[in-house]
């Protein structure tokens, strides 16, 4: 085949090129009955045909001896689509040679139920979607796509259907591939760029998704790592040094982050997931694109994304701009940078289950074709039948119990201009241990949600029963926080507009408090209640002791910092942001 006619059956969309049969149920490559199928090299698919392009030439030269061995053994028949020998990217990997087509058993075509792989990780989605009715020669030119690594045997062996799952999700920053020349480090051999521990519990009900920041300080153990030639070397770890160089510098390869976050978190890996720019951009391409909303409009120079607020649906370059903009949103760090990135990981997620992606035929083998080519993979899982096993297990949980987080940190004390961040251990240690002991971080924060939804019953309750009159209210009013002299503002307030002559300004409070609170006895009720309706107090405001009041005894009014005048209703606290994000949950990027 010339090189003319060679590039027209490359521009074939790879949907056009493999159709099912139905009386075998499989999908087989589709054939211009018209032309000559004489070439082995005709009957590849086009993956496997650059592939055969770049092999060296004693490869090309043995494929056809064995396409005529294998014809003189079926009695100098040939068929209409030979099978052709297709050499893997897979370290170790060779030329291989599958069984003869149409002597494998299969299954009635109506009871196969075609199954979605789906992987994800920080900034760089991971994702390959495969049927359980392709056909062979199929499932061998996937196999030709991947794409693997030693894991030095820094995790766990493999993964198991009998207990937690737990995959090490990496983006790298190195700079590869057509079009990415205005990213990353010029000739870096990459780093860490977004990293994402994914835990999928062993029920398979839930998972968790722990990002880890890439400006952690952290040690780097020692790494034994395997050489090109085969033989091992190890590189010597550091101390106090970014999370981001356990990838990549010093010949550190993606085994020696899987060691780093096991020596980190005390949670061995199973596998780890490596992809770079463009599985971005091939992946949110292949799914026909990513629904995001925007709360204000962006336009960010270095990551040249530029999009009015609003919803979109990004692909390609914009969603890649999208996940690496550091300088449009929250407080322009990498920490606020994560937190899109998770938002942008929902979204394809839900993508990717949606029934517009599963009943897609064309998505599917778009998908399957650009999952396996952005993928580098440990050598535990280097086959598309592991690979598949694998995906089945992480696609069991429903999207609501997916709950990202990031590792707890703090800024690093030890700089005067904050860069990096270090553990915040009082915090990370029990998130650590939560996943480790496979504890649901969904199911946590649902009770969470239920007993502060019943402490707010109960706190609610403190304003039923009767109220007193304002004359018969006695209250101290102290400032702990609130504006100078709103003290005295409110007593005038209190005595000359509400008629509450038993009140007394008492200067500052001995401390400062978070919010305006009122302390009173029980035996004082009516008195609390009476003044939260003057006051505008909410509910939350009210601090019940347990003792009675004795004789004159006044309650104690501070007001702090939520205090916004006399006469002017104290609304209730705002809902602290909750780091967590839930992945059927649809957030707008402010």
């Amino acid at each position: 085949m010339d090189a003319q006619s060679r590039g027209r059956a490359e521009d074939i969309d790879p949907a056009d090129q493999w159709v099912m049969n139905p009386q075998t149920g499989n999908y087989e490559l589709r054939l211009d009955q018209s032309a000559p199928q004489s070439s082995a090299s005709s009957s590849r698919p086009a993956g496997a045909r650059r592939a055969a392009r770049g092999a060296a030439p004693a490869d090309e030269a043995a494929a056809p001896s064995r396409t005529a061995t294998r014809r003189r053994q079926q009695g100098g028949e040939e068929r209409a689509a030979e099978v052709p020998v297709q050499r893997s990217r897979r370290a170790g990997g060779g030329d291989r040679v599958p069984p003869q087509a149409g002597r494998r058993k299969r299954k009635p075509a109506g009871s196969r139920k075609k199954k979605v792989l789906l992987w994800t990780g920080g900034g760089l989605a991971l994702l390959m979607v495969g049927t359980a009715s392709a056909g062979y020669l199929y499932y061998e030119h996937l196999n030709s796509n991947i794409t693997s690594v030693p894991d030095d045997n820094a995790g766990t062996g493999g993964f198991s259907k009998d207990r937690a799952i737990n995959i090490l999700l990496i983006g790298t920053d190195k700079r590869t591939g057509a079009g990415n020349e205005g990213y990353g480090d010029k000739n870096s051999p990459g780093h860490a760029d977004t990293t994402v521990l994914l835990h999928v519990s062993k029920d398979r009900t839930n998972a968790t998704a722990l990002s880890i920041p890439r400006d952690l300080i952290t040690d780097i153990p020692d790494c034994p790592t395997t050489q090109e030639d085969g033989s091992t070397k190890v590189i010597p770890g550091q101390q106090g040094v970014r999370f981001n160089t356990s990838l990549g510098q010093a010949g550190r390869t993606p085994s020696c982050t899987m060691r780093t976050v096991t020596e980190m978190t005390g949670i061995t890996m199973d596998h780890f997931m490596v992809a770079d720019f463009n599985a971005v951009k091939t992946l949110t391409s292949a799914v026909g694109g990513v629904p995001i909303c925007l709360a204000k409009d962006v336009k960010d120079p270095d990551s040249h994304l530029n999009l009015p607020a609003g919803d979109h649906t990004i692909e390609g370059e914009e969603a890649l701009a999208f996940v690496r903009t550091r300088h449009s949103f929250g407080n322009q760090g990498d920490l606020d940078r994560i937190k899109i990135q998770q938002q942008f990981l929902s979204s394809l997620m839900r993508t990717l289950k949606s029934n517009d992606t599963l009943t897609s035929p064309t998505k599917l083998v778009k998908l399957a074709e650009a999952g396996t080519k952005a993928l580098t993979v440990d050598s535990k899982i280097d086959d598309i039948g592991k690979l598949r096993d694998l995906g089945l297990e992480l696609g069991k949980f429903d999207m609501k119990n997916l709950t990202f987080a990031t590792v707890p940190v703090l800024d690093n004390p030890a700089e005067k201009v904050k860069a990096t961040v270090i553990l915040n251990p009082s915090k990370a240690d029990s998130l650590f241990s939560m996943v480790k002991n496979d504890i649901s971080l969904t199911e946590v924060e649902a009770q969470k949600k239920e007993k502060q939804q019943a402490a707010q019953a109960e706190q609610a309750k403190l304003l039923e029963g009767t109220r007193a009159e304002a004359s018969g209210v006695r209250v101290d009013v102290l400032n702990g926080g609130g504006p100078q002299g709103a003290a005295q503002k409110t007593l005038d307030w209190l005595q000359n507009t509400e008629g509450v002559l038993k009140s007394t300004n008492k200067g500052n409070a001995p401390a400062d408090v978070s919010q305006t609170t009122l302390v009173y006895a029980p035996n004082q009720a009516d008195q609390a209640r009476k003044l939260a309706d003057l006051m505008g107090l909410p509910a939350t405001a009210l601090k019940p002791g347990t003792t009675d009041a004795e004789g004159l005894e006044a309650m104690t009014l501070t007001l702090g910092p939520d205090f916004k005048g006399a006469g002017v209703p104290i609304t209730g606290p705002a809902k602290a942001p909750d780091d967590a994000v839930q992945a059927d949950k649809k957030i707008c990027a402010a």
